[in-house]
């Protein structure tokens, strides 16, 4: 991963204020990948794209991630650390399509994608998000020995064909949903809680970015410096001559 500068980690800030989850997640995306394209960037499988973004949060972060959840059973808050070298393995991928095979069906289908998930995310309607994410990612459907079309399949598909799915896509692409299940100290029950890479970086990068103004903002008025000038000092030296201006 080649590393991203202060000035362009900025710039990813100031534009994914206007922006929600998805842009959110593709600028950082981007952050992490410089030199790729959109397009390149939204055809990439979820879960590389996640991997990706962990790869980046430990290059500008660090390692120890620090995660809040509350107990779904008696509300106790817990706060506890992670080892974010363990989280977004990339799996190897698939030579071709995902194959499942339960009873009559027999279905090849592809990871999603990026964009695939994007238009999903587009859909109001649950159950219209997962028509559209099955006729997107499908390959070919047969049931009985019939071809069944894409778009036709979800409103078809029993319930046990599309848990099948689900697993072989879960175990083909491991770090597109990280999911933690965290065991409350105080009533013992364990409750599920997703961690979203995109939400926990973009928090952090955001005070990340409003402390590094402040910084800029005190040695331009100390020393008349442009910011282009104290972004480039490296963040021992700008502490540095921060620590001369409080002692001033």
């Amino acid at each position: 991963m080649t590393p991203t500068g202060p000035a362009e980690l900025l710039a990813t800030w100031e534009a994914g204020l206007a922006q929600h989850d998805s842009g959110r997640s593709l600028l950082l995306h981007r952050a992490a990948r410089p030199g790729a394209g959109a397009d390149e960037l939204l055809s990439m499988a979820v879960g590389e794209r996640e991997s990706d973004l962990f790869a980046l949060r430990r290059a500008l972060f660090g390692e120890r991630m620090q995660v809040r959840v509350e107990c779904a059973s008696c509300g106790e808050a817990m706060e506890f650390d992670l080892d974010a070298t363990q989280l977004g393995a990339r799996a190897r991928k698939p030579d071709g399509p995902l194959r499942v095979e339960e009873g009559e069906w027999a279905i090849e289908f592809r990871l999603p994608t990026v964009a695939d998930l994007a238009a999903a995310g587009a859909v109001r309607d649950p159950a219209g998000a997962r028509r559209l994410l099955v006729a997107r990612c499908t390959v070919s459907a047969v049931r009985g020995g019939e071809t069944v079309a894409p778009e036709r399949l979800a409103a078809l598909l029993p319930e046990r064909v599309e848990q099948r799915l689900a697993e072989a896509a879960a175990e083909a692409d491991p770090a597109a949903d990280v999911t933690l299940n965290i065991g409350c100290p105080e009533c013992g029950e364990s409750t599920p809680a997703e961690l979203d890479i995109t939400s926990y970086l973009w928090t952090e990068l955001d005070t990340w970015a409003r402390d590094l103004m402040l910084d800029v903002h005190l040695l331009a008025t100390a020393y008349g410096w442009s910011e282009a000038e104290i972004l480039a000092l490296s963040p021992l030296r700008r502490r540095y001559y921060l620590e001369l201006c409080a002692d001033a």
